[in-house]
């Protein structure tokens, strides 16, 4: 072996020489490098030196974006007419729906290279239930969720259920709750002019009982994007149904605030300035996509399963909470995010300020010719900057405290915010506060509820699953699941075990109803 080799060569050794990754995980480390390898876009000295400064992020999703980051293909409609492409006809019961969803899913690109979103699966595979019994559903369904984690084991991969009542829907409740498995993910739309208490019982519940599902707040995403139009993918994102998100750019609001002199200063200029950076980006990064990549060519393009007019670029923000505590410093005052009234009401301020920009920001390829606007969960580098808009991993008040500081932003960010509230083990002995406190968010204007339960092994990082177990062996074993040595980063580089566990008590949640 030569020993004059690039640092690029330096780096395919390391990844082909580790011990804790399998083959295919090699395989994709390897790709992502020789992407990485390409030369950057074109772009202005302006955004160049904003990314050297750390203040934008293009969320390394390559130097020539030949995907779009997240897919959400009409899999209601592929199974009905089936497909040219992949050579099969249309479903004709639950078994040729799951077989039919377990191919395609193989063929739906993302940022992971596994599929994001799988589906609202309830409203997809109802057609198919016929007259089987909720035995033979079940046996069917438990397969099948066993089969998306074994081949696919990745914590990004998404399933949404709910919000009407129905025998799919409660079965992936049950199994669900059965095998904890990290992936896919789950989300359970909540309607409370649709949804029964006893089912939402049951979903919180399985909060209580594995840390999943997040609750969505049904009304909220059908009025962004129609009814059925949309799904939850990914962590907890929000996007369009038959389209998706081509590119994600967030802002370091930590970092942005610190160029300011005041928080005036950075609401009125420094804000704007770094936001119109960002979109310039995007443009630049969807228009690689949209008009060099050929993507929009491939089959779920011109079998009717995507529309290009329907994927948009996420704007994406985190470190709202240092943000916040350097501009109250800035201005004199002492006041914490996520503690005092004055701090989280500039702190909302910052985020109706980024809505409007956002708003007022065409984009060339873009839903209805706009962004939109997302609470990023951050990533396993960050260090010393809490994501999205949550309170800092250690510091959070008690659950309905920290509900009323964080529900006056969650209206702004179409494309999806999540706040994970780690509730003290004694919620096992009383899972009606965990169904209140869920419904009481809901109610003062959360878009999605998300839990963590203190003692339980599968648990939430920025809004994808990890075992914990899994983390405690990675050094040594490495992981089958593409997405634990994320959390196994996470865990060294953003505090995620430092979050603070709070009781949450029948007594202090009826405030909410």
């Amino acid at each position: 072996m030569s020993k004059h080799l690039t640092e690029l060569q330096e780096r395919f050794y390391q990844i082909i020489n580790n011990p804790t990754l399998s083959p295919k995980q090699k395989n994709q480390g390897l790709a992502l490098e020789a992407e990485a390898s390409l030369p950057y876009m074109d772009i202005s000295d302006d955004i160049e030196q904003a990314m050297k400064d750390g203040v934008i992020c293009d969320m390394f999703e390559g130097h020539a974006p030949f995907k779009p980051r997240y897919v959400l293909p009409d899999y209601a409609k592929f199974l009905s007419q089936g497909s040219e492409y992949l050579e099969l006809s249309p479903a004709e019961n639950l078994d040729d729906a799951l077989n039919m969803l377990n191919i395609i899913y193989h063929h739906v690109p993302s940022v992971t290279n596994i599929p994001v979103y799988v589906g609202q699966l309830d409203d997809v595979l109802m057609p198919y239930v016929g007259d089987l019994s909720d035995e033979e559903i079940y046996q069917k369904m438990k397969r099948f969720w066993i089969m998306l984690d074994r081949t696919l084991p990745d914590a990004f991969m998404h399933a949404n259920i709910g919000p009407a009542d129905n025998i799919i829907c409660r079965t992936i409740l049950r199994v669900d709750a059965e095998l904890k498995q990290i992936a896919p993910n789950l989300t359970f739309m909540y309607d409370p002019a649709v949804t029964s208490d006893d089912l939402l019982s049951q979903a919180t519940s399985n909060i209580v009982e594995c840390s999943k599902p997040h609750i969505a707040n049904y009304p909220m995403h059908a009025a962004a994007y129609g009814d059925k139009r949309f799904g939850i993918v990914s962590c907890y994102n929000s996007l369009p149904l038959a389209g998706g998100s081509n590119i994600l750019v967030r802002m370091n609001l930590k970092h942005a605030a610190e160029k300011a002199e005041s928080a005036e200063d950075f609401l009125n200029a420094v804000l704007p300035t770094y936001s119109k950076l960002m979109i310039e980006l995007m443009d630049i990064r969807s228009s690689f996509l949209h008009e060099s990549s050929n993507y929009f060519k491939h089959f779920l393009a011109t079998e009717g399963l995507i529309e290009e007019g329907r994927f948009a670029p996420m704007f994406g923000i985190y470190g709202m909470a240092e943000a916040v505590n350097i501009l109250m410093e800035k201005d004199g005052q002492s006041l914490k995010y996520g503690h005092d009234i004055a701090a989280n009401e500039l702190g909302h301020a910052i985020s109706a300020k980024l809505a409007e920009i956002v708003e007022a920001s065409p984009v060339k390829y873009g839903l209805n010719g706009k962004a939109v606007l997302h609470s990023q969960g951050g990533i396993s580098i960050d260090k010393d900057v809490t994501p999205g808009v949550r309170i800092p991993y250690g510091t959070e008040p008690d659950p309905v405290t920290y509900v009323h500081a964080t529900a006056g932003h969650h209206k702004y960010y179409t494309s999806g915010i999540s706040d994970i509230l780690t509730i003290d083990e004694t919620v096992k002995s009383n899972p009606e506060a965990m169904f209140n406190l869920c419904k009481g968010a809901i109610n003062m204007g959360y878009r999605e509820f998300t839990a963590n339960v203190a003692s339980n092994d599968l648990v939430r990082v920025t809004g994808y699953m990890i075992k914990l177990s899994d983390i405690a062996k990675y050094d040594d074993e490495g992981s089958r699941k593409n997405t634990t040595w994320l959390g196994a980063e996470a865990a060294c580089n953003t505090g995620i075990l430092d979050r603070a566990p709070r009781v949450v008590s029948f007594e202090t949640t009826p405030v909410y109803k």
